[in-house]
């Protein structure tokens, strides 16, 4: 693992000085390592590939992973509705509806901007351990969910579903789903991305979580929250 750093801003008077912190994967580095300090992919740049960026991420502690009284009530809606099959990306690739949900979810949600196809066939290149999640209905493709899928973690990095579904909390109960099938398969973490700003706090119903403080984990939520709640005003 090779640290990089960028510098981002200062206040010289104060004598604080910003640095954004990146690790770029090497020849016998272990995934895992990289997201237990901090790390999270990074894919904003096609052509960057094996490169992590230190962030606010959150990750739920699989073992102690239970649902809450909200988490069971958006799985009452879901559970036991659709299909569910796990691809490898070689296999997705062979399903051209899967590439199509992302590109039209993120286009339609997020602005095109955000995933273009460029960028979206880049992640699918990535040296990370990746696979799809795949739920349908009666054959028809309904959500898809792209994770990082190590021995002992997984990553929930993209989601995407049919958009009829957008007030109806799916995109909630395919995280819940996703961190309920690793913790069956006996991982030990299961890391959720990002938590910036009030919308970001729906992550917080799944429980036990922490986040990564700059330099270790914390369960304080309270702290989490008020962090959040402070970069939206």
């Amino acid at each position: 693992m090779k640290i990089v750093r960028s510098e981002f801003g200062h206040e010289y008077q104060t004598y604080r000085f910003g640095y954004c912190e990146y690790a770029t994967l090497e020849t016998h580095d272990s995934v895992a390592d990289f997201y237990k300090k901090g790390f999270l992919p990074y894919s904003n740049d096609p052509k960057v590939q094996g490169v992590f960026y230190m962030a606010r991420s959150a990750r739920v502690a699989l073992p102690y992973f239970e649902f809450s009284s909200e988490n069971r009530r958006i799985r009452k809606h879901f559970d036991n509705i659709f299909s569910f099959r796990s691809l490898s990306i070689s296999e997705a690739k062979k399903d051209p509806r899967i590439r199509r949900l992302f590109l039209h979810y993120f286009k339609e949600r997020h602005g095109k901007e955000v995933m273009p196809a460029e960028r979206f066939d880049a992640i699918l290149a990535s040296p990370l351990p990746l696979r799809i999640l795949v739920y349908e209905k009666e054959e028809n493709l309904v959500a898809a969910a792209l994770e990082v899928s190590g021995k002992t973690f997984g990553h929930f990095w993209f989601s995407a579903y049919d958009l009829s579904f957008v007030q109806q909390s799916l995109g909630m109960w395919l995280m819940l789903d996703a961190a309920r099938r690793a913790k069956s398969d006996g991982r030990d973490y299961y890391y959720i991305g990002t938590v910036y700003g009030k919308k970001a706090l729906y992550k917080t119903n799944l429980q036990p979580l922490e986040f990564w403080n700059g330099s270790s984990w914390s369960t304080d939520l309270a702290q989490l929250k008020k962090l959040a709640r402070a970069e939206s005003k």
